[in-house]
């Protein structure tokens, strides 16, 4: 029997990946370095600054900027994200994920967001989820990102619980890597791109029932 949930949010919660995919494009723009969706798969359950290492060895400018510049490049990526959220709300969750939620707590199944983003609090405020999870991993406190386990092992440990007692949802390969690593029961939401290594895969959550996965 499971007895937690570990929620990444991109890709799962809500789809702010295209709002990311605009932000870094147009930082890549303005550094002469072009990128497009198949690259932003690259992208997806990695960390910021990961995520802007990768765009400059993308781009030949690996070695260009001192870590001083990378980390203002990446503040501005993330102002200009954080621009872009603002007009998030309740109506961008993704379909079938509330229901699914309810389900979780009116069964008392305590839920955890287990993601790259630093942005988390401020996105689950705007879709009016916050409240709902018993705990959010911090990033900064981590010392490895995925497809590393540690965030996974982290949330499992937040909610008192083994990895291997909990179900984690994920939308990126690297997080599905991260989950299996630590023996916690995968669960895929592919949108493109198929997921490797999940026990189950689906297209978005209205296709599963709590009941089943507290089962496995």
């Amino acid at each position: 029997m499971k007895k937690g949930f570990v929620f990444d949010l991109d890709g799962v919660i809500t789809d702010t990946a295209k709002l990311h995919y605009i932000a870094w494009k147009d930082l890549a723009a303005a550094l002469d370095i072009e990128i497009d969706l198949a690259f932003n798969e690259q992208l997806k359950g990695v960390s910021r600054m990961e995520s802007l290492d990768k765009i400059l060895a993308h781009g030949g400018k690996k070695d260009d900027f001192s870590i001083a510049q990378k980390e203002t490049l990446a503040e501005e990526k993330n102002k200009h994200y954080v621009e872009l959220l603002q007009a998030l709300g309740p109506q961008d969750l993704l379909p079938g994920f509330k229901e699914f939620l309810n389900t979780a707590k009116e069964k008392q199944v305590p839920c955890v967001i287990a993601s790259a983003s630093k942005n988390a609090p401020f996105i689950l405020k705007k879709l009016e989820v916050f409240d709902a999870f018993d705990a959010i991993v911090d990033p900064d406190e981590l010392t490895k990102g995925k497809p590393d386990p540690e965030i996974f092992i982290r949330a499992a440990d937040t909610i008192h619980i083994a990895p291997e007692e909990a179900v984690g949802f994920e939308d990126a390969q690297a997080g599905i890597e991260g989950i299996k690593a630590c023996g916690m029961f995968a669960v895929g939401v592919e949108t493109t791109e198929p997921l490797y290594q999940a026990d189950l895969r689906v297209k978005q959550l209205s296709e599963l029932t709590v009941d089943e996965l507290l089962e496995k």
